[in-house]
């Protein structure tokens, strides 16, 4: 029997720790002059999705000057074939083309441009490379799974709560779902969120804090995203059968990870949620017929609420699904596959609320590049 979780209150804002406050919200778009400093842009090729965002320091937060998005749909038929298509590779360098005439026109010179799931498992993934590069003179990075890992967690670092004791930090992808269980036991509380994000290569932990820094218990890349475990079920017809379905078999991938099986407090633990399942949970629990980061991003939702969320999508079917606003026409198809992630891991950890992160592998490349350069600012001792 699957572990009963108890009723929560209202959905809620955390206060954001000491040290991560500063004018205006994190991640608000603001007009710039070119004089306030160095732009930088990230880059996420992903099994789906294409996006990008170009970024100033302004204090401790990141200031968008610029923004790309598009579904490319780079991993479609990957599954079956071990080969991305041709179909799927001219889709992604169009948007790519696009991505290059903005670094261009910003005059953007500190980049990292990363692919992730779809190019890792592509047994062509070297001549599509090449050919990004021929086409739109960008050079992609092809990076590991515990790399990625890393830069979702250092993105949600301004997310954390002074009172987490244990982090879990989860990122759901197209093509894989990274998992990450930190210990901030021995960090001071003012300065969790520093050691978060002083994490280095390879997640080891960095002397955040005065006390020690933060611990990685243990981290793990599921080879399932919302397009492949779409994918994977996509010939059961019953929509409720399906989505169960899903739920059990992500579940199955993560009896490796050590937290699994370990008895977890609710007390001082916290799980972010970064990806784009659980940002449209969210406006859909808001009601948002229009989507506004501002009140997305760093939002708590409780586990009741997200259930409520979830037992609403299946009750409107595909076809309702297509026509809700709340949804979006570009994510409809794949959101019951990132709800049935979502629901497993609320399952394995039963705990009371998920904070909700609008932000993932791009900010993390952001924060990363900006923090190793030293021109992020803190106030109260944080990074």
């Amino acid at each position: 029997m699957a572990p009963q979780r108890p009723d929560g209150a209202d959905a809620t804002r955390p206060t954001p720790p000491r040290g991560w406050r500063a004018k205006g919200k994190p991640g608000q778009t603001r007009a710039v002059s070119p004089d306030q400093g160095p732009l930088y842009a990230a880059l996420d090729l992903g099994t789906n999705s294409c996006r990008m965002l170009i970024a100033r320091p302004r204090g401790s937060y990141l200031h968008v000057v610029d923004s790309f998005s598009k579904t490319v749909q780079l991993g479609q038929g990957l599954g079956a074939s071990g080969r991305l298509s041709r179909a799927s590779m001219g889709r992604t360098v169009q948007a790519l083309r696009v991505c290059q005439q903005k670094l261009d026109r910003h005059g953007v010179a500190r980049m990292r441009l990363v692919a992730t799931e779809a190019c890792r498992r592509a047994s062509n993934a070297p001549e599509f490379i090449r050919t990004v590069e021929r086409e739109t003179g960008l050079r992609l990075e092809i990076i590991a799974p515990e790399e990625e890992a890393r830069l979702a967690v250092v993105s949600c670092a301004p997310l954390i709560d002074r009172a987490t004791e244990n982090l879990l930090v989860v990122d759901i992808g197209g093509g894989s779902t990274e998992l990450v269980w930190i210990d901030l036991g021995s960090v001071a509380p003012e300065g969790r969120a520093r050691a978060v994000l002083a994490l280095g290569p390879g997640l080891r932990g960095g002397a955040g804090a005065a006390g020690g820094g933060a611990r990685v218990v243990d981290w793990i890349s599921v080879p399932i995203g919302v397009a492949t475990l779409h994918e994977a079920f996509a010939d059961v017809q019953s929509d409720a059968a399906r989505f169960a379905l899903m739920s059990w078999h992500f579940e199955e991938h993560l009896t490796g990870f050590s937290p699994y099986n370990a008895e977890t407090r609710r007390e001082g633990f916290q799980i972010i949620g970064t990806s784009g399942t659980v940002t449209t949970v969210a406006a859909t629990h808001l009601g948002l017929r229009r989507y506004d980061r501002t009140r997305v991003d760093g939002l708590t939702m409780t586990s009741a609420q997200i259930d409520g969320v979830i037992r609403e999508y299946l009750a409107l079917g595909p076809e309702g699904r297509r026509t809700d606003p709340r949804i979006g026409r570009e994510r409809h198809t794949l959101i019951m596959s990132g709800a049935a992630i979502l629901q497993a891991l609320m399952r394995v950890w039963p705990t009371d609320a998920l904070s909700v992160a609008d932000r993932g592998l791009r900010e993390g490349l952001l924060y990363d590049q900006m923090s190793a350069d030293g021109v992020l600012t803190t106030e109260g001792g944080a990074a």
